[in-house]
């Protein structure tokens, strides 16, 4: 079972969210894999605190130029949609950092002048997280590199890293993925393939507009999905009323409280410390575990 937790903008509680499922569903025996899929911005591992076992580089395929065997026809040139190889007098520019990895200049290049080399955009680490109480699970983290423009490949890597698990460690029962925020490409990267998508929000103006705009994404995609509500009590009704209004299920309301505030900025997990809130994620799950067996019984 797949769980993608994402909202239409950060700060809503997401990353909250998912390390508090995790570590419940840890506590209850269910063996648990949580990805943190926010590769620009990775910070499950401020609260699980893992101990790092492995690491594994991703690489995107750009193109590199045998300039002995090139004879500067600019047929590669003319096939790059992003400009990321061209020919300037007797000399084949590739700019890396443009390249899409489309495969299009190896591919129609008549002098078969030009071949494939790695370029490390990011790197995909795995480790056990122990979060306390005895609780322990897997975390796998994606981590672009610096300056690196696009986020997507980094974004699948880690979140395919349970599709073939390294050999002596059991597959998941439970995957959490814990999105970026937004409605953009590694966004949708995320939550792909999600048996169901949480989308957790605020009761606000901007928390209501850019649910609206995640609620069109996950829709788009033909996912189930259901509403978090984080720090109730300190806007209005309209996510209420929006979300009765298009059918939309609520599972969860945490009200706005200090103590949750506290827990967090020190780095620790308020489903650990916080009373209550271990009730209340509990009683979500079971309704988020309904939301996704539904996609499963319907034809």
């Amino acid at each position: 079972m797949r769980v993608a937790i994402a909202s239409g903008k950060g700060g809503t509680g997401k990353t909250t969210l998912a390390t508090g499922l995790a570590t419940l569903l840890a506590g209850r025996g269910v063996a648990v894999g949580l990805i943190d899929a926010d590769v620009e911005e990775p910070d499950c591992h401020l609260f699980v605190h893992p101990e790092i076992r492995h690491r594994e580089p991703v690489t995107v395929p750009v193109p590199t130029v045998d300039d002995g065997a090139c004879d500067l026809c600019g047929v590669c040139a003319d096939a790059c949609a992003f400009k990321a190889i061209t020919v300037v007098g007797t000399t084949v520019l590739v700019f890396p950092e443009l390249c899409h990895s489309c495969g299009a200049c190896t591919l129609l290049c008549p002098r078969h002048a030009i071949r494939e080399e790695g370029r490390q955009t990011g790197v995909v680490e795995r480790g056990h997280a122990t979060p306390g109480d005895g609780r322990s699970f897997e975390l796998v983290t994606g981590i672009m590199n610096v300056g690196e423009a696009k986020a997507v490949p980094t974004t699948r890597a880690a979140v395919a890293a349970f599709s073939s698990d390294a050999p002596g460690v059991p597959a998941p029962e439970v995957v959490i993925v814990d999105a970026p925020p937004g409605t953009s490409c590694p966004v949708i990267e995320s939550v792909r393939g999600a048996d169901v998508v949480v989308l957790v929000t605020e009761p606000t103006p901007f928390g209501l507009h850019d649910l609206k705009l995640a609620v069109e994404m996950v829709r788009a995609l033909h996912l189930p999905f259901v509403v978090a509500v984080n720090r109730t009590g300190i806007g209005d009704d309209r996510v209420e009323e929006y979300c009765a209004r298009e059918g939309i299920e609520i599972v969860l309301r945490v009200a706005d409280d200090r103590r949750i505030a506290e827990t967090y900025a020190r780095g620790a997990l308020p489903v650990l410390t916080v009373d209550g809130l271990d009730g209340l994620l509990a009683d979500a799950w079971e309704r988020i575990r309904t939301a996704a067996h539904a996609r499963e019984v319907t034809p």
